[in-house]
């Protein structure tokens, strides 16, 4: 299945870009401070960047990749997510909890679905801009 990724491809290429997830780690989009809601480009990075699933640290930009994945996998690398994050069952409850992880799974899937494999994609808030087309990939 089709899901974002970390990547350092295209990083510098835009005022505030940055890398600190791993590369090829599962990115997901997270939610939005008070303070990027209002300008993505404020100094927290939340409306222009991914979060990494297990290193918890954001990027910029994101890789589609087709990845050799099932749902299954995908529900416990995002609950996996969630636990390490602080969001766990024990902290928010059972029921939203797993309410939280389908959610962000079905949010993952679905906002790849139609991305080409190997395109490399940014942030603005909720919108996913183009950095590149997939033949574009480790050009200049």
């Amino acid at each position: 299945m089709k899901l974002l990724t970390a990547t350092r491809e295209r990083q510098g290429e835009r005022n505030g870009d940055f890398c600190h997830a791993v590369e090829g780690e599962l990115v997901l989009v997270g939610d939005l401070c008070a303070t990027d809601e209002a300008d993505p480009d404020g100094d927290c990075g939340c409306g222009r960047a991914f979060s990494g699933m297990s290193s918890l640290r954001p990027t910029t930009t994101a890789l589609v990749r087709d990845l050799d994945l099932s749902i299954r996998d995908l529900r416990l690398a995002v609950q996996g997510y969630f636990v390490a994050f602080g969001m766990g069952p024990e902290v928010i409850g059972p029921v939203e909890f797993a309410e939280v992880v389908s959610a962000s799974v079905d949010d993952m899937v679905d906002i790849a679905l139609y991305l080409p494999d190997g395109a490399v994609v940014g942030r603005r808030l909720d919108n996913l801009v183009w950095r590149s087309e997939p033949s574009e990939v480790g050009g200049p």
